[in-house]
């Protein structure tokens, strides 16, 4: 350290305070980084890297260097979150004017993927959610905060398996960001959901964070509470640790008072429809399965919101179904006042369409990391406030009735800053010009001068002219000597007394006089001053803004909710959905329903509608026809509208009557884990065994082509058994697609199995989908003529169905043969083989590698060998 400039002493010491940030250390008007922070940032950032030190023979001995100019840091410190990095920017906390020796400085804030407050960083559309994880042997708590809204949420899981509970959390809210217990970090599974499945950063958080008394401490302090019971974590103590260690890690990182978190949303995990990130992926919830884009979602067909804050709430309401019909139905009943009132809906989203974001300009007010332009924009959305209120006045159903008294007009606010600042605000604050004339007399006064300082300079110059009779004088301005006399030499001699020399030019000499300074002074003093009396304004309209946040918070959250609603209802007159009727009988009956998502994709033809009905009594459906046909999308369907109903949406049917579902599993698709060692026959058992681990009689299971990854029998005896056990033992309702036609056999042999198929016409060699869903099992897989649609050569198409008619014809002799082997031992010992090579090759083949058709072939030529030998 002692051989170090004092400069970097003071970086030294600040980044050792740091280690696991990048660290923006500010030097004028750039933001530096050195040693192995500018090698990270040079890599991930394309800068120059440079050196200091340029004397310095030996080139290791230089320390590396880059840097970033300070007005334009905001696109490089994004790029830099969004590599999982983070940035700790250290300003000067002294004005360098009036500082002794070096000036000091200071980390004053930590950016972090979960902790960001600028636009440009943030995703407007969604949350960005920091979580904080409590694990222990008994117990889990997690709490997740979105510090650019202050919303905050905790909850407590007791289940046997708290670690599935927690995954189902992850994937409730995607947090970009982690920071775990020991307990929790010490979980592979934890840390391996976060990591590999959400990109998440994860890192581990102080054990001290976590400790009960610290954790009460700071929660009590952070919610204004007397105890924990009065915030509903009496019982909760996994929870108070998981938000103790959030408050915690949130203060170390924003390095100010965490003013916007004032409300704790205590939830438990049975108020909301549990899906697992496999569900919200096979679903394509909020984005596609390939691709990962909005359009093509659920979500994309509902979000008909006009603002920022509407669309994260609409996109939260479909993440979090609710479980409780009492609640489903206000919602509902909302939505069906604005359906009905198209005049009412357009005049409401005409005022809601563009609707700046309040909730996060508000974040970035109180957090002090915003300009005079947020203000502007604030008060843009305060002045419509009273627009929307005017139009809830009208409406009658129970939730809007609750919004109009949430939300306050907030005209004392949208006028003072209306009044305060101009209507186009510069970007930053630092050179003031941001003040409104008319606000403060003494800015007005102290603009005149600066505004008048050509004048006054001209004046000057034009009185020492006719004093001098020095017809060339004119008045100049530069950095170093300010303002100064310029005399050509041709008029050296008329130069008075009292001009004092300070430069010899070529063909002119410049000189100051103690008017003239005096002069420079005053004009120099009045900007200064004018700066900084508007640095002081702001300041108080942004402190006056804070002791209102909690105003401006609910009028914020009522208008986001008016927007989902509108939105909601906008979705259901556009596309014809009906009102469900949502209640706790133990059934599913959908008529004429339609894929959300599908139908509005297709632009050359309709849609084929299909009814469901599923209950306790017939809680089993086994869906039977060719690929292509429709099953797949006829399942997600049924799931899609479900989850719509539960949200509080209208569906797309003639009519839906559901029955809560407490959660939805999916098992659709082939995927494989190369990685992991997984095949995608063990990635697809993985998947249905949660599913038989924590399906309830009360869930809705989607499976689809179960046991396809391993051979025909083995496959087939899987789905099989499967099937029965979500039939007999969970009771769940099951819609299970598979092209195992011996299963239908079920039907007869399970009371409330029943089967189904996919419609199918052929003509000839064509077939054509019908896309209707009809009681009965298949007659026929189709496979060789989806392969014919697919674009296999003729040729090969000409093969396979030669292929098919022999094994058909085959098929009754194998079965006679193995009938007239009843008793004999079902294992066939590889010693009653009479040839070695027989034995050899059964030996050396995998059976997972199998297609069905290569398994029979193989076993049909095996059989005559042995038969042979």
């Amino acid at each position: 350290m002692a051989e170090h400039t004092p400069v970097m002493q003071q970086y030294t010491r600040i980044k050792q305070q740091n280690p696991d940030c990048i660290l923006f250390f500010r030097l004028g008007d750039f933001y530096e980084m050195f040693n192995e922070d500018a090698r990270t940032a040079s890599e991930m950032l394309d800068l120059t890297l440079t050196t200091r030190d340029r004397g310095v023979v030996n080139e290791e001995d230089r320390t590396p260097m880059c840097g970033v100019p300070y007005h334009s840091a905001e696109a490089y410190i994004a790029r830099l979150i969004e590599r999982g990095m983070k940035v700790a920017i250290c300003e000067q906390v002294e004005d360098p004017a009036t500082a002794k020796g070096l000036v000091k400085r200071e980390v004053v804030r930590i950016i972090t993927p979960g902790t960001v407050l600028e636009s440009s960083l943030l995703d407007e559309g969604r949350n960005n959610f920091l979580a904080s994880v409590y694990l222990d042997a008994d117990s889990a708590g997690i709490c997740v905060a979105d510090v650019s809204t202050g919303e905050v949420y905790t909850t407590q899981i007791l289940e046997a398996d708290r670690v599935q509970g927690l995954l189902c959390e992850f994937g409730r809210f995607a947090p970009r960001e982690a920071v775990l217990s020991g307990g929790a970090a010490g979980d592979e599974r934890v840390t391996a959901f976060l990591r590999e499945r959400l990109r998440c950063l994860v890192q581990a958080g102080e054990e001290s964070s976590f400790g009960k008394a610290e954790s009460e401490r700071l929660v009590l302090a952070q919610f204004k509470a007397a105890s924990l019971e009065a915030l509903g974590l009496g019982d909760k103590q996994a929870a108070v640790r998981a938000v103790g260690g959030l408050l915690s890690y949130l203060r170390e990182t924003a390095k100010s008072e965490l003013t916007l978190m004032a409300t704790l949303h205590v939830y438990e995990q049975s108020r909301f429809m549990e899906l697992d990130f496999t569900a919200r992926r096979n679903l394509e919830l909020t984005e596609t399965l390939h691709g990962g884009e909005k359009k093509g979602s659920l979500l994309w067909v509902l979000d008909q919101t006009g603002s920022s804050m509407g669309s994260r709430l609409i996109r939260s309401w479909l993440e979090k179904p609710l479980t409780g019909p009492p609640d489903i139905m206000r919602r509902q009943h909302a939505v069906a006042e604005l359906f009905g009132n198209t005049m009412l809906r357009g005049e409401l989203r005409g005022i809601l369409k563009a609707l700046p974001d309040m909730e996060r300009l508000m974040s970035r007010i109180v957090y002090g990391t915003s300009n005079a332009r947020d203000m502007r924009g604030l008060a843009a959305a305060c002045r419509r406030a009273p627009g929307v209120l005017e139009w809830l006045k009208s409406l009658k159903s129970a939730a809007f009735v609750e919004l109009s008294a949430a939300i306050d007009p907030l005209q004392d606010i949208s006028a003072r800053l209306e009044a305060a600042i101009v209507e186009a605000p510069p970007f930053s604050i630092r050179e003031g010009g941001f003040i409104k004339d008319g606000y403060d007399g003494e800015i007005d006064r102290l603009r005149a001068v600066v505004s008048d300082a050509r004048s006054v300079v001209a004046q000057m110059e034009a009185q020492t002219k006719a004093d001098t009779g020095i017809k060339t004088l004119k008045v100049g301005y530069n950095k170093v000597f300010g303002y100064y006399f310029e005399v050509s030499k041709s008029y050296l001699h008329q130069v008075p007394e009292h001009f004092i020399r300070k430069q010899t030019l070529a063909g002119c000499e410049r000189y100051i006089t103690q008017e003239l300074k005096d002069m420079e002074t005053q004009i120099l003093m009045a900007g200064d001053k004018l700066v900084a009396l508007e640095s002081a304004l702001y300041e108080q309209l942004r402190q006056w803004l804070t002791e209102n946040a909690h105003r401006l918070q609910q009028t914020a959250q009522a208008l986001a909710k008016t927007d989902v609603l509108c939105a909601l209802a906008e979705a259901a007159a556009r596309n014809n959905y009906c009102m469900p009727v949502v209640d706790y009988f133990d059934k599913i009956d959908i008529v004429d329903g339609r894929h959300p998502v599908v139908e509005r994709m297709l632009t050359d033809s309709l849609f084929v509608p299909n009814d469901t009905h599923m209950s306790s009594e017939a809680p089993s459906a086994i869906i039977t026809g060719p690929n292509m046909a429709g099953k797949s999308t006829y399942m997600r369907q049924v799931a899609l509208i479900t989850l719509m109903a539960q949200m509080g949406s209208f569906v797309p049917a003639k009519s839906a009557t559901i029955g809560v579902v407490d959660r939805v599993f999916t098992r659709i698709g082939a995927s494989d884990d190369l990685t992991g060692g997984r095949s995608t026959f063990m990635v697809e058992m993985t998947e249905v065994a949660d599913i038989l681990r924590f399906a309830t009689k009360r869930s809705l299971i989607i499976l689809d082509e179960v046991g396809r990854g391993t051979s025909t029998f083995d496959g087939m005896s899987v789905a099989r058994a499967v099937l029965e056990h979500v039939h007999t033992k969970i009771g769940a309702k099951v819609l299970f697609a598979t092209h195992y036609h011996e299963l239908t056999d079920l039907e007869q042999q399970l009371p409330g199995v029943k089967n189904f198929n996919i419609a199918v016409k052929k003509r000839g060699k064509d077939i054509i989908f019908l896309r209707r869903i009809v009681p009965g099992g298949a007659d026929d897989s189709y496979g060789v003529e989806v392969a014919r649609l697919a674009g296999l050569p003729e040729s090969v198409i000409a093969r396979a169905r030669t292929i098919l008619r022999e094994l058909e014809a085959e098929a009754p002799v194998k079965a006679r043969a193995a009938a007239s082997r009843q008793g004999e031992d079902d294992q066939i010992s590889l010693e009653s083989l009479a040839s070695e090579e027989l034995r050899r090759k059964l030996l050396t083949l995998d059976a997972n590698t199998l297609t069905p058709l290569e398994a029979l072939n193989m076993l049909f030529a095996l059989q005559k060998k042995a038969r042979d030998g």
